[in-house]
């Protein structure tokens, strides 16, 4: 980090919870990465602080990126069909939709416990 010059206002340090609104996490989760040194902050005192700078490390840090590049416009298909009765049509013509093929069948899992209350023979 270059030095700053001395004439200059020192950077706006903002607290945990600060940072955890903007983030939309709790301030425990701020405070936990950053005493296990996984996210960019400052210690004053025993208090962590973090720098706009800093904000912004922790989201590039926390971003993902998806794992398969997204699928051609030609794998969903639109059918011209509407969503209600025939005679209720909105707007100007016939709602459009898509048809997506399901993936996999779910199937319902088997009871975790045994008949609860069996017969007495």
């Amino acid at each position: 980090m270059p030095p700053r010059p001395p004439d200059a206002a020192p950077p706006r340090l903002y607290r945990p919870e600060e940072i955890a609104d903007t983030l939309g996490c709790s301030a425990w989760w701020v405070k936990d990465r950053a005493r296990r040194r996984l996210i960019p902050h400052t210690r004053v005192g025993r208090a962590y602080r973090f720098t706009a700078e800093h904000l912004a490390e922790i989201i590039h840090l926390y971003e993902e990126r998806p794992a398969q590049p997204a699928q051609p416009a030609q794998a969903v298909a639109w059918v011209t069909e509407p969503l209600s009765e025939p005679g209720a049509q909105t707007g100007s013509g016939q709602p459009r939709r898509p048809v997506v093929a399901p993936a996999t069948r779910l199937r319902a899992r088997p009871p975790r416990r045994q008949q609860q209350y069996g017969t007495v023979a």
